[in-house]
């Protein structure tokens, strides 16, 4: 997204509204029919007890949290878990836990929140009198219409969002303007409504109502696109986000008191059965259902889009800081951070086909809706701590007590939602493979780079300047290029001189070293040349933002062509023949690829850890593939891993003829 859509705007804000306000603003779908399935006896105690709970939960949790706190967490400009992660991961090793479970609840949140947001909406037309009796909730007509828009959702991710993406902000504009006038409309007359501002109601609710703990878990659907408002933040910009919300918080509260107003207005022992008052509130059926069902739609649809786009970012930031597989990331459109990855595209889409296939309607679905996000925010909110005490530096004591309140009101959410456990069998196991995998990759890197023995690069000079004079050793390449994770400098990995000079030796003219260092700023692109040993060793040092793909093949390239225009190098080939018709050296990668040694003894967990990863590591990218790196300029090698050698071995030697030798003494 360009620069100019975070200042503070006409065209931000409108841009903002079809970006970052999808999910919670489709909410009003669900949440209150959710409230009056869960509550039983529908009455006045209900109603301005459940009203309140929603007023008070986007105002603590939506507005306090996330929009004054959280939306000042951000990494240049950049928001989400991962962002967050790097800025406070230097004040504790730890806090790669809460980050994993943090995305990878907000990850498993992906395949629950387009089939309820789509279901809900497309069983509207439920409401429509001509054709009530095709649309009943649940049955097949619905579950097609609702399958068919998502896996059309998905098919159109690879061509990116850059044609309907400007159309976002007006369907979000017009959808927010209808859902205030809907219930504005019902509030004019029941304008008592607004008692429910009152925190006693939802006090009262909570203590008194016989199923106040599973109310809270429904109420809390009301605030669950908060954690995707933070994740977008860099689409946008923080006061786009802060200014727009005003206007988006007072007509969802709109929408919710109108509800609430349309129940209380009903007579005494109306059943509400199938019954959801938010299209119940639609004056005319007849002549404006099906406008509302569709705009309905375009809303959720609009939400689905940005809750995918979310996906991908979170993965490519995970691969960025190792916590994932390396996997195929493709980049449909020129717009900055606009990425598509098929494999996490297809996966959420099986998801969603298979969540809306297995609880069929969006009130059953709403049973198992909360929890991951519960989690993810709870993650949020442990990072938060130390971002507020060590970046911010506030005191103290304001971040304790901010910590109190909203560890005491997410631990609540999520005691209510944990009780919803065995409903969402099925996500708990997606869940648990997605943190599983990002766990062990950042484990296992940990362990990997433990055993990493660096060698200091000058000492080894003399020995790569005979080698490469050395004519009877047969030229490998022009030009050798190795990947190295050496931090310093004046350091090189000791696997990369034993693959030079061991076996086969790599004659070059010219050793290249290419260090890759991922910054805490999101789009970093930046690069420094050192010559070694000038023509004869030269490192380059890519300094670039962990929302940046490495394709070092590219990179690599354009580095060329700028010491070329500085006459820094002549990259003319040294051979007598190509060399009068200045034909272009030869350039070649070399991938120094691990696999784990039989010659390991290590215990059960680091066993565990390792073979995990090198399971996992055979699903994934190829490094080669994963650094952008054209197979015919790559050579893989492969070299052993050995943690823990095989030690204190006693073997005895028999001499075959011993025997003989004893009869002739």
């Amino acid at each position: 997204m360009q620069s100019h859509i975070k200042k503070l705007t006409a065209a931000g804000l409108l841009v903002t509204l079809g970006i970052i306000f999808g999910d919670i603003g489709t909410s009003p779908l669900y949440v209150f029919q959710t409230l009056l399935v869960d509550g039983g006896k529908i009455n006045e105690f209900l109603v301005l007890g459940s009203i309140s709970c929603i007023f008070w939960t986007l105002t603590l949790q939506t507005t306090f949290k996330y929009i004054l706190i959280t939306l000042q967490a951000d990494n240049h400009g950049e928001g989400g878990i991962f962002s967050l992660y790097a800025l406070v991961r230097r004040y504790g090793k730890w806090l790669a836990i809460p980050a994993i479970i943090g995305a990878g609840t907000l990850l498993a949140d992906g395949i629950i929140t387009p089939p309820i947001s789509v279901t809900s909406a497309i069983e509207g037309l439920n409401n429509v009198p001509s054709i009530a009796s095709l649309f009943v909730p649940g049955n097949n007509l619905i579950l097609s219409i609702v399958i068919g828009i998502m896996v059309g959702l998905f098919f159109f991710q690879q061509f990116g969002t850059k044609v309907v993406g400007s159309a976002f902000g007006p369907v979000m504009l017009l959808w927010f303007l209808m859902i205030g006038v809907l219930g504005f409309l019902q509030i004019m007359h029941y304008p008592s409504i607004f008692k429910a501002i009152n925190p006693m109601y939802g006090a009262r609710l909570l203590m008194h109502h016989p199923n106040g703990f599973v109310l809270l878990g429904a109420v809390f659907l009301c605030t669950t696109g908060a954690e995707a408002l933070y994740s977008d933040l860099g689409h946008c910009g923080r006061k786009n986000i802060q200014i727009s919300w005003i206007f988006v918080k007072a007509t969802l509260l709109l929408s919710y008191f109108g509800q609430g107003a349309w129940v209380l207005l009903q007579p005494k022992n109306t059943d509400f059965t199938n019954v959801n008052p938010f299209y119940a509130i639609v004056p005319n059926p007849h002549l404006y259902m099906i406008p509302c069902v569709v705009l309905a739609t375009l809303a959720t649809i609009i939400a689905s889009q940005a809750l995918i786009s979310g996906s991908f970012t979170l993965i490519s930031e995970a691969v960025s800081m190792n916590f994932w597989p390396r996997i195929t990331i493709k980049y449909p459109s020129n717009i900055r951070g606009q990425i598509y990855i098929p494999s996490i595209n297809w996966i959420l889409c099986v998801g969603c086909i298979l969540v809306s296939l297995y609880f069929r309607t969006s009130e059953a679905m709403t049973a198992a809706y909360g929890f991951s996000i519960t989690i993810a925010m709870l993650m949020t909110t442990i990072l938060m701590s130390y971002f507020m005490r060590y970046v911010k530096h506030w005191p103290v004591w304001l971040v304790v007590i901010i910590l109190c309140v909203f560890l005491s009101v997410e631990f609540s959410f999520f005691l209510t939602n944990a009780a919803k456990l065995l409903k969402r069998i099925f996500f708990v196991v997606f869940e648990i493979g997605l943190i599983f995998t990002m766990y062990i990759w950042f484990k296992a890197r940990k362990i990997n780079n433990r055993f990493l023995h660096f060698i200091d690069l000058k000492d080894q000079i003399p020995l790569l300047n005979a080698l490469s004079a050395d004519q009877s050793v047969s030229k490998y390449c022009t030009h050798l290029i190795y990947l190295t994770k050496a931090n310093n400098a004046k350091q090189i990995e000791e696997k990369i001189m034993y693959s030079i000079m061991s076996r086969k030796p790599k004659r070059a003219d010219t050793y290249w070293f290419i260090h890759i260092e991922t910054t805490n700023e999101p789009y970093t692109m930046e690069y420094t040349v050192d010559q070694v040993e000038a023509g004869k060793v030269i490192r380059i040092e890519f300094r670039l933002g962990f929302r940046i793909q490495p394709r070092v093949n590219v990179l690599f390239r354009k580095v060329i062509e700028d010491m070329v225009a500085r006459n820094e190098i002549d990259i003319t080939s040294n051979y007598e023949s190509l060399q009068k018709f200045k034909i272009t050296a030869d350039f070649r990668f070399v991938i120094l690829e691990k696999f784990l040694s039989y010659n390991n003894l290590f215990s059960i967990s680091e066993g565990f850890i390792l073979n995990s990863y090198f399971a996992i590591k055979k699903l994934a990218q190829t490094e080669a593939k994963a650094f952008g790196l054209d197979t015919s300029e790559t050579y893989i090698e492969k070299i052993p891993l050995v943690v823990k050698p095989v030690g204190n071995i006693v073997l005895t030697r028999i001499e075959e003829n011993e025997p003989v030798a004893q009869l002739l003494h």
